[in-house]
């Protein structure tokens, strides 16, 4: 069996070191084709000046980067997969699947890139060569870089050193060459006709994209947080200082004219002109085997996290290498070898997606020191700054590089992700994401410490208390709808015993979790052990929130049972006790089944007696369940009943007053009782159209509750649906 890291994905028999797992795989993709080929043109191009601080402003970017890596690196134990790993680590499975599906890609298809870039090159050698053989010479770069690599990583990476001596002899053998004096290249310009500043620093800024070379052997790594940063800084070092030598150095030895139209100037320059195309060759050859080693891991890394198959998760028993991998980005590089004759329109592209995984590690890094979670604990530390610039700068390489490419990346990445999110995928290990929003909220809470509370910011934070969450689910629905991600419902289930007596509350939490997440219901659920039920609501209520979210609504459900009217007994004397907390008491009594009829057909009748008799609570929680998905377009009738003509007339020009200023769509009916009908019964019969009535509710005094409660489940008999409302707020009689 192969040793699995985090994520699911093996690692590797490879104990590589950071020469040749890090530093060579990474400087070599740095010093590339651009380097031959095209640093003259800039130079040319952009002038002395125009070019250095072009090399500085792509350096600086590269840097950054490097640096978020490093600090990644040194805090955090790397498994297979590179960038993905850091990643998808930092920010979650989703987010880490949306950039490394699309980076294994661009992985794959930079192998087909680069054996194009090899036999263009033969071509520029021998001019002769038939334009049809470009193809078969890209193709059979494939299958060799794919065949070398299957056989030993370890090997491919030595097949390296030697390359790497090749262009180290090509650079100085130019050095040598160079007939040292005065500068022949203006000193900024002169830029040619419709290509500016930016437009040759795109051109320039893909030769310093290579840092994710050595990351993505991090799995073969036998120390990764220490040979990632070394060898990556070390790369990008080394690769600083040979471009901003170059410039100068060219500027010497040819003019404008020959920099821009020469390709091969270097052979002309160089002390042994003939070292250079072996070079040349060896530094696009290195590149290719760097994707070509690159890409499975990243395969690999989303097998072993459930993004793809996961036969490609597993390491061959004999060689120890991804191999089934391998030879499926192989195949897939060698498809588009293909199907794309022509790469050239396709290079801008795999470079603004590699830009995408440096600004997500530039972000990633940003984001773990400005959280400051106590594991981050980082052996390298940037200054925040230098990340957030690091990720603009990336940002920035994108538009310039390839406008429409960049919004394209960021519209495939953004879809990945909404794909990957309703998967419900699970992650076995931490992220950052919780770290960011405990950081967010904790700023907004203390920001809510100081805040002014007004009538106009009153919000349900609803309590709601259970013994059983299975048969309360229509209890949640209810305050689910009337918190509509305004307020926040809190789901307590009361175990009555002692703490040493009851059996794990973590098995209840969990099962009240999947339960809520079955049932779409959004609310916070927590168990609470107490010695006694209702001595036990009293101390959840005043405990529960924090600042400004402290709970000011509770919510108890009464079913229909032979006990009903004790229950309902119990209840008003909590609410009465709760009154003296300022918290609100809803008393929830179903009644039917009101998702049988149609949003839009349903009713809400909300019974007034002046915003101070808790008309102003039941209206306002009439309007919030209207506009939750269930009832949304119900209607809402506003019922009052008055003795007299006198109180009928002022009740209605109550209405016509209170109505335009508290903008809720109600119908208005007004109820005048005769001498001979009781009000009770006027409300049952004015209610039986409805879906959901509203009632206000008295608080009785100590020793009347059983009174009180009787004549309540008289009212209650035969009623739709019905919320009992008792505002006890600090804010009574002025929420609407």
């Amino acid at each position: 069996m192969s040793e699995v890291a985090s994520g699911g994905a093996p690692t590797s028999k490879l104990k590589l070191g950071t020469f040749l797992g890090v530093f060579t795989p990474t400087v070599l993709t740095i010093l590339g084709v651009i380097m031959y080929l095209r640093i003259g043109w800039v130079v040319g191009t952009a002038g002395v000046w125009g070019a250095l601080l072009i090399i500085v402003l792509s350096n600086a970017i590269t840097l950054m980067t490097a640096l978020s890596m490093s600090t990644l690196a040194t805090s955090m134990r790397v498994g297979v997969g590179g960038a993905y790993f850091l990643i998808s680590r930092s920010f979650g499975l989703e987010i880490g699947g949306a950039i490394g599906i699309p980076l294994y890609l661009s992985q794959v298809l930079s192998v087909t890139l680069y054996a194009y870039g090899l036999a263009e090159t033969m071509r520029i050698v021998v001019p002769s060569l038939p334009g049809w053989s470009l193809q078969v010479i890209a193709a059979a770069i494939v299958v060799g870089v794919t065949a070398i690599a299957a056989r030993s990583t370890e090997l491919t990476l030595k097949l390296q050193v030697p390359i790497l001596a090749l262009i180290a002899a090509s650079i100085l053998s130019l050095l040598f060459g160079i007939d040292y004096g005065d500068i022949r290249v203006e000193q900024w310009g002169p830029w040619e006709e419709d290509v500016g500043f930016w437009q040759v620093f795109a051109v320039f800024f893909p030769a310093v994209t290579g840092v994710l070379t050595g990351l993505s052997l991090s799995g073969d790594l036998e120390s990764p947080s220490e040979s990632i940063p070394t060898g990556v800084l070390w790369a990008v070092a080394v690769g600083a200082v040979v471009y901003l030598t170059l410039p100068v150095v060219l500027a010497m030895a040819a003019s404008p004219t020959e920099l821009t139209t020469n390709s091969l100037i270097w052979t002309d320059i160089a002390y042994f002109g003939w070292l250079v195309v072996p070079g040349m060759w060896g530094a696009v050859l290195s590149s290719a085997f760097g994707s070509i080693l690159s890409a499975p891991r990243t395969l690999q890394a989303l097998a072993g996290d459930r993004l793809a198959p996961a036969a490609l998760a597993e390491n061959d028993p004999e060689t120890g290498e991804p191999v089934l991998g391998l030879r499926l980005s192989g195949a897939l590089a060698f498809i588009a070898v293909i199907l794309l004759p022509d790469l050239n329109a396709v290079a801008s592209w795999v470079t603004v997606f590699f830009l995408t995984t440096y600004g997500a590690l530039n972000l990633v890094a940003f984001l773990e020191i400005v959280i400051g979670d106590p594991a981050f604990r980082p052996r390298i530390r940037v200054p925040w700054w230098a990340s957030l610039l690091g990720a603009a700068g990336c940002i920035l390489a994108m538009g310039l590089i390839n406008p429409v490419a960049c919004i394209v990346a960021l519209l495939v990445e953004a879809a990945i992700f909404f794909a990957l999110s309703r998967r419900s995928l699970e992650a076995t290990w931490g992220d950052a994401r919780s770290g960011l929003l405990l950081t967010g909220a904790r700023y907004a809470l203390m920001s809510l410490r100081e805040a002014r509370f007004d009538p106009r910011n009153w919000r349900p934070h609803i309590l709601v208390f259970t013994t059983g969450l299975e048969k309360d689910l229509p209890l949640v629905k209810v305050a689910d709808d009337f918190g509509q991600h305004r307020g926040i419902v809190t789901l307590v289930h009361l175990v009555v015993g002692d703490p040493d007596d009851v059996e794990d509350p973590k098995l209840t939490l969990r099962a009240n979790q999947r339960l809520l997440r079955e049932s779409g219901l959004q609310a916070f659920p927590e168990v609470s052990i107490v010695p006694d039920e209702e001595q036990g609501v009293l101390t959840v209520a005043q405990a529960n929130g924090f600042a400004g979210l402290q709970s000011n609504t509770v919510l108890f459900g009464l079913d229909d049972h032979d006990n009903a009217h004790a229950e309902l007994e119990r209840l008003l004397g909590v609410a009465r006790r709760l009154e003296k907390l300022e918290k609100c008491t809803l008393i929830y009594r179903p009644s039917g089944d009101v998702e049988a009829r149609p949003s839009g057909a349903r009713t809400i009748t909300v019974w007034w007696a002046g915003r101070q008799n808790n008309g102003d609570l039941m209206l306002l929680l009439a309007h919030l369940l209207t506009v939750s998905p269930g009832w949304r377009s119900a209607r809402i009738l506003l019922k009052s009943i008055v003795d007299t003509p006198d109180e009928a007339e002022q009740r209605r020009r109550e209405f016509e007053a209170m109505i335009p200023e508290i903008r809720i769509d109600v119908d208005v009916e007004v109820i005048r009782r005769t001498s001979d009908v009781d009000t009770h019964e006027l409300i049952r019969a004015h209610s039986q159209s409805a879906d959901f009535v509203f009632l206000g509710m008295n608080i009785p005094a100590a020793g009347s509750e059983e009174e009180y409660a009787q004549r309540l489940m008289v009212l209650l008999e035969g009623l739709p649906s019905t919320l009992l409302v008792r505002n006890a707020g600090e804010f009574r009689g002025r929420l609407v």
